[in-house]
């Protein structure tokens, strides 16, 4: 469940649905610019560090108990994807023009790790905490790397990992998820992605599958709670995934994984299935 906390302290309570009214249309179809027959996009430019842009995403990784993995990858993805489509990014206000400037640069993410107040610290900042099977992370309106706010630059990027699910029983439960009509996000677990560097691959993931299954099925999906699936799974089932997947995710390469590596395969019922 998506809480877009910290998206206008004013707001009416009607005016927290994602999936109510205009807005919901305008905030879909600026993040439409992702969908894979859209133009090429890559506003940023190296010289110049008001275009390298970044959407922050905070996990909560507490001392004890330690969070599930999945449940907190899934957290994240479900976060990143409300940001983009909150009440407040279908304004003309700075949340929407700032997730603007980032579809048209590159929709790189940072993810960092906070506990106790710190974690409680970040909530004032605008963006939206999702939180899944008691683990919980927050995205944040993107915007220029060097321009991090404090509270969040502060927050360390790397640290303790947390292990990955048996890959035969994850395996499974991606079937039976599929089975029910989840969205699933499939990671290829042969890559060794940290839990950071993984749960900016499943927002990733999150934000092309709302731009490639369409206005309608996508503001189906925000009204549900954005319900979604992460499988870290082995090579043979991630090609498998990779075949019938709506969206895919290559990355560019900068940390972890080589240029060009398709990290996720995001797998869900397209419009009229």
């Amino acid at each position: 469940m998506a809480d877009p906390a910290g998206a206008d302290p004013a707001a009416e309570p009607g005016d927290t649905d994602p999936a109510a009214g205009s807005g919901f249309d305008a905030a879909w179809d600026r993040l439409s610019v992702l969908r894979r027959d859209a133009d090429p996009r890559d506003g940023e430019n190296p010289d110049d560090p008001e275009t390298v842009q970044a959407m922050p995403v905070v996990l909560e990784v507490p001392k004890s108990p330690r969070p599930d993995r999945r449940a907190l990858l899934e957290a994240a993805a479900t976060a990143a994807v409300a940001c983009c489509l909150a009440p407040a990014a279908g304004d003309d206000g700075e949340w929407a023009a700032a997730l603007q400037r980032w579809y048209g640069a590159r929709i790189r993410k940072v993810a960092r790790r906070a506990r106790g107040a710190r974690w409680d610290a970040v909530q004032a900042l605008p963006g939206v905490t999702a939180e899944v099977g008691g683990a919980r992370a927050r995205a944040f309106v993107p915007g220029p790397v060097y321009r991090t706010d404090p509270l969040v630059d502060r927050l360390q990027i790397e640290g303790t990992d947390l292990p990955p699910g048996d890959a035969a029983e994850v395996a499974a439960s991606a079937r039976r998820w599929a089975g029910e009509g989840l969205p699933v996000l499939y990671v290829d677990r042969t890559l060794g992605m940290t839990v950071g560097k993984a749960a900016a691959q499943v927002g990733h993931a999150s934000m092309l599958l709302a731009a490639e299954m369409g206005r309608d099925a996508a503001r189906r999906w925000a009204a549900a709670g954005f319900p979604l699936r992460v499988a870290e799974v082995d090579a043979a089932t991630f090609a498998d995934a990779r075949r019938g997947a709506v969206a895919v995710v290559a990355d560019a390469g900068f940390t972890e994984v080589a240029p060009g590596a398709v990290t996720v395969a995001a797998c869900a019922d397209r419009p009229g299935d």
